[in-house]
């Protein structure tokens, strides 16, 4: 019988491993930043909105991880003249923005389909991604609501 390889021993074998620490300090300084980041828009803004009503901070993590994720993507590929090692790049979108925020990958991939020009497939995942992300939020705030109640 045959033994199966574990995605561990995979990773190991194709040194896919060495890109897990970049991640993950990318990952944390991702995050630092983004908390660092909300306290500035606070100070900026002490009520902590914008005037449109959108939250300050969340708002431009967006605005700034989808810049940096779509300048990452595009610059830094194999071919391009800022082109990294794969634990660069990975330190960068995987770890960086991904700590930073997660709309950032949400971005690059909504481009990618409309620069391919699968609007329809754009549309509607843009539209369940949103629909499924207010979902979430709902039921997560909704649950956890009732958990704190009987506490």
């Amino acid at each position: 019988m045959a033994r199966r390889e574990t995605s561990v021993g995979k990773a190991r074998r194709t040194g896919q491993g060495a890109t897990l620490m970049p991640v993950a300090l990318g990952g944390a300084l991702g995050a630092c930043t983004r908390y660092l980041l909300g306290l500035t828009m606070i100070w900026l803004w002490p009520q902590g909105t914008l005037a449109a009503g959108l939250p300050a901070g969340t708002f431009a993590a967006n605005v700034i991880g989808s810049f940096v994720i779509g300048f990452v993507a595009a610059s830094m590929i194999r071919d391009g003249r800022l082109g990294a090692t794969p634990a660069r790049r990975q330190f960068l979108i995987a770890g960086f923005c991904g700590g930073f925020t997660t709309f950032s990958i949400f971005s690059l991939e909504l481009l990618h389909l409309i620069e391919t020009g699968a609007f329809v497939m754009a549309g509607a995942y843009l539209g369940a991604s949103l629909a499924c992300w207010l979902l979430a939020v709902a039921l997560g705030a909704w649950l956890g609501r009732a958990i704190a109640s009987r506490f």
